[in-house]
């Protein structure tokens, strides 16, 4: 999540030196300032060890305060300044103030810059998920970084068999170990058959791959009673089944840190961007902020959803008969899936499964409503191992 807890909030006033740190792979140029002026600014090796020397030569007795931005280098620097008793920050880079027509960019620079931006309590720190809510998004990246190769091996093959006027053995294109056992004995030249025996063993190893991953995700999270809740919990919601609820856990983090209803929806991007003043009020599209893997395995799941919830197909319909037809099923669908936000929230927090009663008195869904699921969860599964 991105927003700090109020018992967190950082108060430049319990500060003594305020220190800004561009970080890199091998160095960091870090900069200290004080409430009234710059005190130094300094290159220095990436270590944490090093660092804490430097303060407690410099800056004895002094309450010191770090920021550096979200990055490649992650939270190791984060956790020795907090396990030695100083206060950090992790910001987003796109959430760091920068003058307008400013256009030179340097290390030194962008370390004033937090400094200075540090003191004036300008900078809102993102919240940093404890070592299990990290290691899970590594499980999570894995196993979407194999999926995404596994579809794309598959567009690979079909572009082939297209490009040499071979008939795909599948006449409704869906894959199966029938399939590939066609595919290893398909007649073409040698060639051919050896880069499509190639992606074929691509094909294989990235289904394995991400096979393993998700065994290892289901492990990883039945080892930890908190998480093994929260993925109860999630997957008693229409829609949401153990793809998306590990996601979900692994990016939301601990749920104890989400303050308000509307928080998921905003980390989720799913919320709608606003230019208004006055009594002029102008909305636009959604903002598409954070994890848009997430977002856009949440909206498949809004697909599902319809299906199953009698209340949330009545909302969908209410969203798409208000807007034109060209972008109605789009934003009914996102609709849905910002709405999906509300119960997640609620589980997580209230610890409670959600109770889902079937609605027979609901109208179920028409012949195009079904088309439409059908086409958006086709293409939902390509990508599942």
């Amino acid at each position: 999540m991105t927003t700090q807890s109020k018992v967190s909030q950082f108060m430049p006033r319990d500060y003594d030196i305020f220190t800004g740190m561009d970080v890199d792979k091998r160095s960091m140029l870090t900069t200290f300032t004080d409430h009234g002026r710059l005190l130094s600014a300094i290159r220095m090796p990436y270590s944490s060890e090093h660092l804490l020397n430097y303060v407690r030569k410099y800056y004895p007795g002094k309450r010191i305060a770090f920021v550096y931005e979200a990055g490649p280098t992650g939270f190791g620097l984060y956790d020795d300044l907090v396990a030695n008793g100083h206060r950090c920050l992790v910001v987003a880079p796109s959430m760091v103030p920068t003058p307008p027509g400013k256009r030179v960019k340097t290390n030194r620079i962008d370390s004033k810059r937090l400094s200075e931006g540090l003191r004036g309590g300008q900078l809102e720190g993102i919240h940093v998920p404890s070592p299990k809510y990290r290691e899970l998004r590594h499980l999570v990246q894995l196993r979407d970084t194999q999926s995404r190769q596994l579809t794309a091996t598959k567009y690979r093959i079909k572009a082939l068999l297209l490009y040499e006027g071979i008939r795909f053995p599948a006449e409704n294109g869906k894959w199966s170990s029938r399939v590939i056992a066609q595919l290893k004995e398909l007649a073409c030249s040698r060639a051919v058959r050896f880069k499509l025996n190639q992606l074929i063993n691509t094909l294989q190893f990235h289904y394995e791959s991400a096979s393993k991953a998700q065994k290892e995700i289901r492990r990883f999270c039945n080892e930890d009673p908190e998480l093994q809740e929260s993925i109860r919990l999630l997957t008693s919601i229409p829609g949401i089944g153990s793809i998306i609820a590990t996601h979900l856990a692994g990016r939301l983090g601990d749920w104890r840190e989400i303050n308000n209803v509307r928080q998921i929806a905003g980390f989720l991007g799913l919320v709608s961007r606003e230019d208004s003043t006055g009594d002029r009020v102008k909305r636009g599209e959604i903002t598409r902020t954070g994890d848009s893997r997430l977002r856009n395995k949440l909206i498949q799941g809004a697909w599902v959803a319809i299906r199953r919830d009698g209340e949330l197909r009545a909302f969908y319909r209410r969203i798409y008969q208000r807007n034109p037809k060209n972008v109605g099923a789009k934003k009914a669908i996102v609709a849905v899936a910002r709405k999906l936000t509300t119960r997640i929230y609620a589980v997580l927090k209230q610890r409670r499964p959600y109770e889902f009663r079937p609605d027979n008195s609901r109208a179920p869904l028409t012949a195009e409503e079904t088309a439409r699921l059908r086409e958006r969860l086709a293409g939902a599964q390509s990508e599942q191992p």
